[in-house]
This record gives structure tokens, C-alpha cells and sequence, in this order.
């Protein structure tokens, strides 16, 4: 169980609320870390990402569930937060144009790669849900 209420839990929060994407790590079929960026939503207890079906993550996830996610750090190399937990097909999420949330914070973006909603959400169909277990992090070092 992770403790929102610490410091590195707040750190953590005070990112996923303002962050547009988050690295998720799957581990492929040979044992080896696959990272690719993503964007997501967090519905205060999961995190809900979509990808295309043909994406190997969705393999990957099918075979070991268990992920990684983690912002980029800051400049200096510091500020890190990596979440672990079980990633899942979450066949009853909402399609991405009927998920408000996603496209209040993507709707820019996806007319950005010149796609509609509707193409967008037809593309990225699959959605994965990754319901975090651990937090880990490193906090920025504090100024001299």
C-alpha cells in the first residue's frame, strides 16, 4: 500500500496531477525492461492508459503484469519517482472520446498528431489499467 500522505507520496501526486506523460516500463517475453512514454489519466487509485492493440506492451503485460512507471527527472538528475504494480486490459474502461477526463487533458494533442477523436479512439483501442503498489523516489537535493 502506498502512503500518498509522506512527502515523497505528496511529490508524487502534486506530478501525476500536472504531467502530460509517464513512462511505462513492461518486461518482454526475453526478461528485458521495455520503457516507452505514455500518456494517462489517474482516477485517484489507478492509472489508466490506451494503446493500440498490436502494441508489444500489450503483450508483454498479458505475460508479466507486473510494471513500472516514472517521470522524467529534473534537470540535475533528481526528483525521481518510480510507481510498481499490476497492469491489466481493462475491457469496461470507456472508449478515449467518451472518457472526459482524457480528452480534457489530450484533446490538444491528438488534434496535434492530426487525428480526430473519433480516429484517435478507434487507433488507440485497448485500455490498460495499472494499479499501483509501491512507490520509490529520490528527492531533489536541497540548495546550497
Amino acid at each position: 500500500m502506498i502512503d500518498w500522505d509522506n512527502d515523497l507520496g505528496q511529490r508524487t501526486l502534486a506530478r501525476i496531477g500536472s504531467e502530460e506523460v509517464i513512462w511505462l516500463t513492461t518486461i518482454s517475453p526475453s526478461g528485458f525492461p521495455q520503457p516507452r512514454p505514455v500518456w494517462f489519466v489517474w482516477d485517484g487509485h489507478t492509472f489508466l492508459i490506451y494503446s493500440m492493440p498490436t502494441a508489444k506492451k500489450i503483450r508483454h503485460i498479458s505475460q508479466t503484469p507486473q510494471v513500472a512507471l516514472h517521470f522524467n527527472t529534473n534537470t540535475d538528475g533528481e526528483d525521481i519517482q518510480v510507481i510498481l504494480g499490476d497492469a491489466y486490459i481493462d475491457a469496461s474502461a470507456p472508449p478515449t472520446k467518451q472518457n472526459i477526463a482524457y480528452s480534457e487533458k489530450y484533446g490538444a494533442g491528438i488534434l496535434a498528431l492530426g487525428m480526430t477523436e473519433e480516429t484517435y479512439s478507434a487507433t488507440f483501442s485497448v485500455a490498460l489499467r495499472v494499479v499501483p503498489s509501491r512507490l520509490r523516489g529520490l528527492e531533489p537535493l536541497p540548495e546550497l
